[in-house]
């Protein structure tokens, strides 16, 4: 995955339901250890990537149009599934009132987004934090989410910022904590009006409005001055087979036995 793209790159952004492809979710997994390892982060085990058998678990991928090759992704994790949210796995020894903040969202659907990673291929092309953080928020309208949650590396404050997030300062230490080691720190934020991103930039609002209106027909041909092209293709497959009620319920019961075991990273 080091060689550099050639000629005038073709690449699709997909979303889909970590149940449904195992194989795809699999390639996710490589990839996002090697950008962790990469950084030091040699804890990557990501609870053993329970998330991809987590019924309430969306992924968005960055990949080849032959769906060979994964250059990139994220994931939407909806609250009251298989497991508990990331951040609530992260934090939930260094401040247990996380788990009462995110129930007082999980009621009306909350979710948060996580496992963001790029391959070093992409590196100029533009295919970067910002345009997959766009795109984790226009899918999440898909799924009937009111709000998400994040916990947010350095270089991943700013851009959720432009999108609307805001600093939750009443968990950690005023909203950070220490992780996923000692030296890096980590921001909790939480975009509390995902239909309307009244606190969102105008261009990140037009752009996830843009997303939600052509989610498979959305397509950029350019970006940061590259010779690239972007397909979209963001509706998510058998969406009919997944209810918000019932990962609403399993909230309901997973707070009210409010036992949260802390598991390894999944940084975003």
């Amino acid at each position: 995955m080091e060689s550099e793209l050639q000629g005038k790159p073709e690449i699709r952004i997909r979303a889909f339901r970590a149940i449904n492809e195992p194989q795809t979710c699999e390639l996710f997994i490589q990839g996002h250890t090697e950008v962790l390892t990469s950084i030091g982060v040699t804890k990557v085990t990501s609870s053993k990537n329970e998330w991809a058998k987590n019924p309430d678990a969306f992924v968005l991928i960055v990949e080849s149009l032959d769906g060979k090759e994964v250059f990139g992704g994220a994931r939407v994790h909806v609250a009251g599934g298989y497991e508990p949210l990331p951040i609530e796995q992260a934090t939930t020894l260094l401040d247990p009132s996380i788990h009462e903040l995110v129930w007082r969202y999980a009621q009306f659907g909350t979710g948060e987004i996580c496992g963001l990673w790029n391959s070093h291929k992409l590196a100029g092309y533009g295919i970067g934090t910002p345009l997959l953080i766009r795109t984790l928020i226009a899918i999440s309208s898909q799924l009937g989410l009111q709000s998400l949650f994040a916990l947010c590396a350095p270089y991943t404050v700013k851009p959720v910022v432009k999108c609307g997030m805001v600093l939750i300062d009443d968990v950690g230490n005023k909203g950070t904590f220490y992780y996923p080691k000692l030296d890096l720190i980590a921001t909790a934020m939480i975009l509390k009006e995902i239909t309307t991103l009244g606190d969102a930039d105008e261009e990140d609002k037009d752009m996830i409005f843009q997303m939600r209106e052509r989610p498979d027909s959305l397509s950029i041909n350019g970006l940061k001055n590259k010779d690239i092209r972007v397909d979209f293709k963001l509706c998510i497959p058998d969406l009919d087979e997944w209810d918000l009620t019932k990962a609403i319920e399993s909230a309901s019961r997973s707070y009210l036995k409010g036992k949260i075991v802390e598991k390894e990273p999944s940084f975003f």
